[in-house]
């Protein structure tokens, strides 16, 4: 059944519309799909896999503990959160409205999240907590387009990395279409500089990228164990779709 729009709301930070069917719901902001939900299914193709599927690359044991920034509605954390029942998922975003409206439209406390709000980056200067999994999906929403607040620069980095545990990764989600190549160009040397291994991320279909840094970061082989965690067969072929890939370390001087 084709979703059809059911509300647009303007929440303080950004112009939500709602898309809905029967099994099915979109958050668009921007126009861009800005989260997604499905009554059976867990995987789009699309970023969010990225995302889930890279929080898996850390050597060892998978994470106990997996904190977001930029939370929106939650779609990346519903998969983990299926992949790793037991993990502590903590979240920050700056739009309770978002939050609230994934909360009505999209099951969102079902995934047992701690969210705090705040600005995302102001949190971070005040936490004193390590996790096991960092993920940097701050977006806000532009006239046209989305757009990161943060520089993703060597100092922004470093303030990311301080709460990353021993052994953890830092994630950050970037898209990689027109008008966002220098954002991104920015974030994989800043990435590169601060860690041993960077691993890049991606689908076929996805105009996004999640970065992957760590002073190891496992390849695409440790997800294939995963993939029997989907009982949906679109889903499986999602999974099977992943690509994984090392950057080029930089030059020792």
């Amino acid at each position: 059944m084709p979703l059809s729009c059911h509300a647009v709301v303007d929440t303080a930070f950004q112009q939500v519309q709602i898309w809905k069917s029967e099994r099915q719901c979109e958050f668009r902001v921007a126009g861009a799909i800005h989260a997604w939900w499905h009554q059976k299914r867990y995987l789009t193709g699309l970023a969010w896999d990225n995302i889930a599927a890279a929080s898996l690359l850390r050597p060892g044991d998978p994470p106990a503990s997996i904190l977001m920034l930029g939370l929106a509605g939650g779609t990346a954390m519903r998969i983990l959160r299926h992949l790793l029942p037991e993990c502590r998922l903590v979240a920050v975003d700056i739009d309770s409205e978002i939050v609230a409206l994934a909360e009505l439209n999209m099951g969102l406390a079902a995934s047992g999240i701690e969210i705090h709000f705040a600005d995302a980056y102001a949190w971070v200067e005040r936490c004193r907590e390590r996790f096991d999994v960092v993920i940097d999906d701050v977006y806000m929403a532009g006239a046209d387009d989305v757009f990161r607040p943060g520089r993703s620069d060597s100092r922004q980095i470093e303030s990311l990395r301080r709460l990353v545990a021993p052994g953890g990764l830092l994630l950050a989600n970037l898209v990689n279409g027109a008008g966002h190549r220098a954002m991104q160009v920015r974030t994989r040397a800043s990435f590169r500089e601060a860690f041993q291994v960077v691993r890049s991320v991606t689908t076929p279909a996805s105009m996004n990228e999640t970065l992957v840094g760590g002073a190891d970061v496992l390849s695409l082989s440790a997800l294939r164990s995963w993939e029997k965690s989907f009982a949906d067969a679109t889903d499986r072929k999602y999974w099977r779709r992943l690509k994984v890939r090392r950057l080029t370390p930089v030059p020792s001087r």
